[in-house]
């Protein structure tokens, strides 16, 4: 079962991709947001290359726990994105995944205009990497 991570702004996308076996999760790309129709179609052509089974959005929550406006909108995409993908959408609690990823990049000494492009897709792997690992400690 391959599994889609989106860090999902209101500028780009993060897109990360798990491998066959939900074990490991990649960052894909950074979509720019262009319309809700253009980003929808571009996802779908990633489920289609992907083989995409499912999804699982970031949820920006505010440091108690509570869904402030950032958060709000991320789920209105949701809303829009069921029923244009026809597949199951969970999301997963975010919060300091920018952070870690750009925490990451800086450690690795990417210059900051090359890791500011990497930083959504690895915010992506990282919002991923933590659903994958939390269904195998699940079940």
């Amino acid at each position: 079962m391959t599994i889609l991570g989106m860090d999902v702004g209101d500028k780009t996308i993060g897109i990360a991709v798990s491998d066959e076996l939900g074990y490991t999760a990649q960052g894909l790309k950074t979509i720019k947001r262009t319309g809700i129709n253009k980003d929808i179609g571009e996802l779908k052509s990633i489920i289609s290359e992907y083989l995409v089974n499912q999804i699982v959005v970031g949820l920006p929550k505010n440091l108690d726990g509570s869904l402030g406006s950032q958060a709000q909108k991320v789920l209105a995409f949701i809303d829009k994105l069921k029923p244009a993908l026809g597949l199951p959408v969970n999301t997963w609690d975010e919060r300091f995944s920018s952070q870690a990823a750009q925490r990451s990049l800086k450690e690795a000494g990417l210059h900051w205009r090359k890791s500011k492009a990497l930083e959504d897709q690895v915010a992506a792997a990282l919002i991923l990497q933590g659903y994958l690992d939390y269904l195998r400690h699940k079940g």
